[in-house]
């Protein structure tokens, strides 16, 4: 904590920096987003990111959901408009106060947070689901209330949208998510398909675990599929090319997992040349 109160410059300068300074498979704050937004979008991911660090960088090893703790109760503080010295949260406020953002969104993301530093297995794919409806459907219900879209029916396609880009990501990660020791794939269906978590900890592929694999990208497509509309429903142009390009984004990496033969064990990612083309094929969207 700062010994002064930062100005508001200050606080949006410093989420800025906190969120260009990390590379994502789905760029923060791209061109795509109208100026005036990016700031807020911005503040947003700084306030994630710096609860993610908690949860997951080696220093806060000891301290995980004490940090948490503190960093809900500021959040709270902030929400009722309280002065916290903070640089994120003086431009955190800003951006609750200016788009009415419901502060229970911010909290489901601590409570993701949370879960990492606790829960390391997953009975079956509605746990998984869980998360995700705290990790990730947040995150887009945010974003259409900065472009004031407080639509359900919209919120719900966004809420299937995220949850696929967030299974993706667990897709692309399990190698480093076992070193972690964190494992996303649901147990129940791991059993049923014959996999073990020894085979995984000892990085072999096996047929059976490229067949439960091709299973959860199959999944995770039907939720992308759920999730399209809307790419088309919002007015917005340029929120509607951020929402396809992410969509592209997200399903690429699945085609990716898929062209490897489902091997998790050779990560893929998306190369800086790709996104021209998925903002091509944003703009070219049929």
């Amino acid at each position: 904590m700062p010994e002064r109160m930062p100005s508001i410059d200050e606080a949006f300068a410093y989420c800025r920096k906190v969120a260009t300074r990390h590379y994502e498979n789905f760029p923060v704050a791209s061109l795509l987003i109208p100026k005036r937004l990016r700031p807020h979008v911005c503040n947003i991911y700084a306030f994630a990111r710096t609860a993610d660090d908690f949860a997951d960088e080696p220093r806060y090893e000891g301290q995980r959901l004490d940090c948490l703790r503190k960093w809900r109760a500021m959040l709270l503080q902030c929400a009722q408009g309280a002065d916290i010295s903070h640089p994120i949260f003086v431009a955190l406020r800003e951006t609750i106060r200016e788009f009415a953002l419901p502060v229970e969104l911010l909290n489901d993301l601590i409570a993701a947070f949370a879960m990492d530093c606790e829960k390391r297995r997953y009975k079956n794919f509605a746990e998984v689901m869980h998360y995700c409806r705290h990790s990730a459907n947040p995150i887009g219900r945010l974003v259409l209330h900065l472009f004031g879209y407080v639509n359900e029916t919209w919120m719900t396609r966004s809420d299937h949208v995220c949850s696929a880009l967030q299974l993706a990501n667990f897709w692309q990660d399990v190698a480093i998510d076992l070193t972690k020791d964190r494992i996303y794939l649901p147990q129940d269906e791991m059993s049923a398909h014959g996999v073990t978590e020894a085979e995984l900890m000892s990085h072999r592929l096996t047929d059976s675990l490229r067949r439960l694999m091709q299973f959860q990208v199959d999944r995770t497509r039907a939720l992308f599929a759920d999730g399209r509309a809307l790419c088309d429903l919002v007015p917005h142009s340029r929120l509607r090319w951020e929402l396809r390009c992410t969509w592209l984004g997200g399903s690429a990496i699945l085609d990716k997992i898929a062209a490897n033969g489902y091997d998790v064990f050779r990560r893929p990612t998306l190369k800086l040349w790709e996104w021209p083309l998925l903002v091509w094929r944003g703009v070219r969207w049929h």
